[in-house]
């Protein structure tokens, strides 16, 4: 396994560092600064993903094409991949994904995967919302979930379409 590279991406709501390599993206995270020692050379899937993150916050991308290589347990992955299932501009709770899953008792589990994915806004845990409606924990701040899931409505509506 080869060094993981890391970049920058300037976000309108934060700095996010990207790290990842030939063998796809790792982690995607809100920062509050740059590392300032970081090399020059930059892996070009990591290139990819800055253009495609450019692309989505311009609200030309509902969907990301990126080779994602997440580090976590199988049941992680798992609640990871039925991620992408939570439609651009939609949300689904946690019981909805525990049930597609296939285990609608694992909702608790559900939500500590969600809290755990390292992949912000590529797998979507910000469509990931309570079964009242309400929003609960994102490591990068509610204010940013909100701040996403307004952008995408936006895309989807046409229009300023506030959520909460």
């Amino acid at each position: 396994m080869s060094t993981h590279h890391i970049t920058y991406f300037s976000s309108p709501i934060g700095i996010i560092e990207i790290t990842g390599n030939e063998d796809g993206i790792a982690t995607l995270y809100f920062v509050d600064t740059k590392k300032e020692d970081v090399p020059q050379v930059v892996a070009p899937s990591l290139k990819e993903c800055v253009y495609q993150l450019d692309e989505y916050f311009k609200g030309i991308r509902k969907e990301f094409g990126l080779k994602l290589n997440p580090q976590g347990s199988e049941f992680q992955k798992k609640v990871w991949n039925e991620l992408h299932t939570v439609p651009f501009g939609k949300t689904a709770s946690y019981l909805q994904i525990s049930k597609q899953i296939g285990d609608p008792n694992a909702t608790r589990a559900v939500g500590n995967a969600n809290g755990s994915n390292p992949i912000s806004i590529i797998v979507p845990c910000h469509r990931v919302i309570g079964s009242n409606g309400k929003l609960t924990g994102y490591g990068g701040g509610l204010w940013r979930k909100e701040w996403l899931l307004n952008h995408e409505k936006t895309i989807v509506f046409g229009k300023q379409a506030e959520l909460f």
